[in-house]
């Protein structure tokens, strides 16, 4: 048959249940499709294709491939500690740990019959835009490979977008799923706060981290989603409450209509109030995406919720606050890199000296932020003022969801970004979170969905709703997914042929 590498998940389910290719057969596809590409892009860090295969083989034997999302294979960011698979959280600090056990999300994909084809590039810790963080390797952009494919789940983007994988699993923190999902052309949902475990996810910001989806199409999301969400009680911000009926407003949402919506566009987050820094192409993607969901029968209006502007000096104290104290545990004493352990120095300066050398410069960057402004005299001036800002930016998500059922805005300011252009400016790099943020803050669910190409790169519009309310993002996502026609990465395919 055709290239299975170019096949989306529901696409993949019906070959498999209907005999027409195996789990081996769509495993060894895309591990093949990794041995030509990913000298290139470095989306993974880790492959063992043995292992991939074999857990296929075991899939295609019990006769289950094509059931659910059993026999479809799957990427997982380096974030997600793997039970005897090398998790480095893409640092240094960890390089050759092999997890005792396995992260609850992992886990779920697992008992769901997925084969496990490898980790994916991130930027360290999660801390960064463009996968430029990795201590390993850059990640490059699959539409443009002199570019950024985002962060910090960049390489989970690029296999996706790629053919590397047919869907993978991202955290998002402050953007990380939603930000490199719509510079590559792919969808990428972070669930409401506390609805998918965190238990296993190496922690940057414990109360702002969230796993979620990365996939082609808006129902492969969901299908994922559904996976993976729900109740856990080893996670103690766990919510106990049902898996929001995502893959039914998935395909309610494919059929186009939005008849009664309401829908709010985000005034601060490049609506009329505030456009310096976003790209014009970028508001003219979205202002047409915007056209089509009035088309659906959406009924649209501004909304302002002045808050929002100071998103991104509230979470860039909240969530180093956070690392600062989680990275503590880092110290090359239980697991990971030591350094300096030669019996002629003692335990303090071998724990400094591994984070010297574990750590990478945003790392250090962060954590030395993080803990000033934790520090005793300004705990109250920074920590306890960004904490009353994300009071404030809940409160406008709480009132404009009075007034609308979704609020809309772009994804990201600017299209994927040439490598190196801002390393060497971290304000720059952080401006990339602007409308991710404020969604992160509250605890929200957000997806991004593709809406066009401006400058023949890839923009992404961003739908928030409020808690618990999954289900809107992925109806409204799926009806520009709908009205625009086939997913966007088909385009990348039709180049790249």
């Amino acid at each position: 048959m055709s290239d299975l590498t170019a096949l989306n998940v529901v696409e993949l389910q019906q070959a498999l249940s209907s005999g027409e290719t195996t789990s081996v057969e769509v495993t060894r596809a895309h591990l093949d499709r990794i041995a030509a590409e990913d000298g290139t892009l470095g989306a993974y860090l880790h492959v063992d294709g043995e292992a991939a295969l074999r857990r296929a083989a075991e899939v295609d034997a019990s006769g289950a491939a094509g059931t659910g999302l059993a026999g479809i294979p799957v990427a997982l960011k380096d974030v997600f500690v793997t039970e005897g698979v090398p998790t480095t959280s893409g640092s240094r600090i960890l390089e050759g740990w092999r997890p005792p056990y396995s992260a609850t999300v992992a886990q779920r994909l697992a008992d769901a019959g997925t084969v496990l084809l490898g980790k994916t590039n991130m930027d360290e810790f999660a801390m960064g835009s463009s996968t430029e963080n990795s201590a390993y390797r850059p990640t490059r952009n699959p539409w443009d490979h002199d570019r950024i494919p985002g962060g910090s789940s960049g390489g989970s983007s690029a296999a996706v977008a790629g053919r590397l994988a047919p869907v993978a699993l991202g955290t998002d923190t402050g953007g990380s799923i939603r930000q490199p999902a719509a510079v590559t052309g792919l969808v990428g949902h972070k669930p409401t706060y506390g609805s998918v475990s965190r238990y296993g996810l190496i922690a940057f910001s414990s109360s702002l981290d969230q796993a979620g989806p990365m996939a082609r199409t808006v129902l492969d999301a969901a299908l994922v989603h559904e996976v993976i969400g729900g109740h856990d009680p080893r996670d103690s911000t766990s919510i106990d409450a049902p898996v929001p009926t995502v893959v039914e407003a998935a395909r309610r949402g494919a059929g186009g209509d939005l008849a009664g919506l309401r829908v709010g566009v985000v005034r601060e987050l490049g609506g009329d109030g505030a456009r310096e820094g976003y790209d014009a192409g970028v508001l003219e993607r979205v202002a047409e995406a915007v056209a089509l969901l009035e088309g659906a029968g959406a009924e649209v209006r501004e909304v302002s919720c002045p808050s929002f502007g100071l998103a991104l000096p509230a979470y860039y104290l909240i969530a180093p606050s956070e690392a600062s104290s989680n990275l503590a545990r880092f110290e090359g004493m239980r697991f990971g890199l030591r350094v300096g352990d030669d019996g002629s120095r003692d335990i303090d300066e071998v724990m400094a000296l591994t984070r010297e050398q574990g750590f990478g410069p945003e790392v250090k960057r962060r954590i030395i932020l993080g803990t000033y402004a934790l520090s005793a005299g300004y705990y109250d001036a920074y920590y306890g003022q960004a904490q009353k800002v994300r009071t404030l930016i809940n409160r406008d998500f709480l009132a404009a969801f009075d007034d609308v059922d979704v609020l809309v805005s772009p994804t990201s300011p600017t299209v994927a970004w040439p490598i190196g252009a801002r390393v060497d400016d971290p304000l720059a790099m952080y401006a990339a979170d602007l409308c991710t943020l404020p969604a992160s803050l509250a605890g929200v669910p957000a997806i991004s969905v593709p809406c066009g190409l401006s400058e023949g790169l890839p923009v992404g519009l961003q739908v928030m709703a409020p808690a618990l309310a999954d289900d809107r993002c992925y109806r409204v996502a799926a009806a520009v997914e709908a009205a625009l026609g086939a997913p966007l990465t088909d385009r990348l395919g039709e180049r790249a042929a």
